[in-house]
């Protein structure tokens, strides 16, 4: 009988596992709008995938991989919203989500639909889905302690706190042009 009664209550606050899961599937797989360039720039407050194309093969017969929220299993049990901080990872999947999408965000007073240049700062940011809150994408140098799991390369993770682990910059992708190319609008 409080067993019963018990799992009766947790259903009706919305507290039970499958509930939750529920939840979370929902938020972070929800459909997101990209941005499309007018002049073919990106711009500050445009909102973007960062996408790994695979060399080797088409776009169209594997479109590579996109970088997404990567929730751990004990978040899932305790979750409310996105916790800081929160891993990324590698995902197939291209389809504009909640989970895989970023906000291009100014570090410098940058205007919002001001084009991005190379060589300036910027940050990524992302809701997840979850409108109250903002997560920045980090990355910090590798060292004894702190690496990435599998790769044991420098770690790239989700913060609620921007700082100096949270600007990037784009550069030019070939060395010989970067100084040329540098403070032209990103394409």
């Amino acid at each position: 009988q409080d067993r019963l009664r018990d799992f009766l209550h947790k259903r009706d606050r919305g507290e039970l596992l499958i509930q939750k899961i529920g939840k979370i599937e929902e938020k972070l797989l929800k459909k997101m709008q990209l941005s499309v360039s007018k002049d073919g720039f990106v711009h500050f407050g445009d909102t973007v995938m960062l996408l790994n194309p695979d060399n080797k093969s088409s776009v169209e017969n594997y479109p590579g991989l996109t970088l997404a929220i990567n929730l751990d299993e004990i978040s899932i049990y305790s979750f409310k919203s996105l916790q800081a901080p929160c891993g990324v990872s590698a995902v197939k999947s291209v389809d504009p989500e909640g989970r895989n999408t970023f906000c291009i965000l100014s570090v410098d007073g940058s205007a919002v639909g001001e084009p991005v240049k190379f060589g300036q700062k910027f940050g990524l940011g992302t809701t997840g889905g979850f409108p109250d809150q903002m997560l920045y994408l980090a990355s910090d140098h590798k060292s004894l302690l702190r690496f990435a799991k599998k790769s044991r390369l420098q770690q790239v993770f989700l913060t609620d706190k921007p700082s100096y682990l949270t600007c990037w910059q784009a550069n030019f992708l070939d060395p010989q042009l970067r100084l040329e190319y540098e403070g032209f609008p990103v394409p």
